[in-house]
């Protein structure tokens, strides 16, 4: 015999919201890294992470330039900048300028860092289609770069989550210092995993692992990953990788053995974090996809484009172009 429960309208509406939005954060995670066998996804980070840290103020026009040019080269992900308090990193205070006068290409993505629910409402008034949300395994460093404690940060956090998926826009998450802090030495690799675990639970699509200070090897990213792996879906971890110590290209390597086929790079090495010390540019693009080239990974990326970028960045910051592979290809005069 069938027995039925009275329930609330509250309760009813409690569940209801509950339903709705696991079912959008489904939706949203079903949306994308939808990448076949011997394909590999780079997300260019060089826009943003590659800008952010320079003390020159870059114009908005050569920004714009810069982002329009990368979008030529067959690169689907491109971090275009950040809404971010103008007042901690100045470089990014024209995030809505940007977004509104880049040109969009077919088929390419947009992300954006929205650290908080006034920079995801800023971003969404611009028409971004994805966020990302950052955080910290270290605690000293999570009071360094965002001014709270992990614990608050996951808070506020999920709020941003929420809104966006409840807009239709996709979340990824970054996880910064897995390998490293400048402030407080060695990371643990089960503090990595609670935090990755807790960014993925919320309904972030991906998690990137950063080795913001450059100081992992691929004997401590093993590690790291081994613990990660057990409490997030290798097709959902990404690496991103700075290369202070010269190890990028060794733990990018690691990282695949492990299944992880999404890697964060910046054209021409860019980049550095306004908030850890010694910390040096990203793992060069040009690198990267020489190597994965080579290894017979398709990337869709036109390396010459690619350095031809990088050259035209590099020249506007007045400075060479850092990567290996692009010093090389343009002694031959490229």
């Amino acid at each position: 015999m069938a027995i039925f429960r009275y329930v609330s309208r509250s309760t009813f509406r409690a569940n209801k919201a509950f339903f709705t939005k696991t079912r959008s954060i489904s939706v949203l995670r079903e949306q994308v890294n939808s990448f076949g066998p011997g394909q590999v996804k780079i997300v260019e980070v060089g826009p943003r992470d590659g800008l952010q840290n320079e003390k020159q103020q870059v114009p908005t026009d050569i920004k714009i330039s810069f982002v329009n040019k990368l979008s030529k080269t067959g690169l689907k992900v491109i971090e275009a900048t950040s809404f971010v308090s103008p007042k901690l990193v100045p470089q990014m205070a024209d995030c809505s300028e940007i977004m509104t006068k880049i040109t969009r290409e077919p088929g390419v993505n947009y992300p954006v860092l929205t650290p908080n629910l006034k920079g995801l409402e800023k971003a969404i008034s611009v028409g971004v289609k994805e966020v990302a949300i950052f955080g910290a395994a270290s605690e000293k460093f999570s009071q360094a770069n965002i001014n709270c404690s992990i614990k608050d940060s996951l808070s506020r956090f999920r709020e941003v989550v929420e809104r966006a998926n409840l807009a239709g826009i996709t979340v990824r998450g970054y996880v910064s210092c897995v390998l490293g802090c400048p402030y407080q030495g060695e990371v643990s690799p089960e503090a990595v995993a609670e935090i990755a675990e807790e960014m993925y639970k919320m309904g972030c699509y991906e998690i990137s692992l950063g080795d913001t200070i450059g100081v992992g090897t691929p004997g401590s990213l093993n590690k790291m990953l081994t613990a990660v792996r057990k409490v997030v879906p290798i097709e959902r971890l990404a690496l991103h990788c700075h290369d202070t110590y010269g190890q990028a290209l060794a733990n990018i390597y690691c990282a695949l053995e492990h299944g992880i086929r999404v890697f964060d790079s910046s054209v021409a090495g860019l980049g550095g974090c306004p908030f850890a010390k010694g910390a040096t540019g990203n793992v060069a693009t040009e690198d990267v996809v020489y190597m994965f080239q080579g290894m017979g990974f398709h990337t869709g990326v036109n390396l010459t484009g690619l350095v031809r970028v990088g050259n035209y960045i590099s020249q506007n910051l007045g400075r060479p172009n850092r990567s290996k592979v692009a010093v090389a290809l343009n002694a031959k005069n490229l």
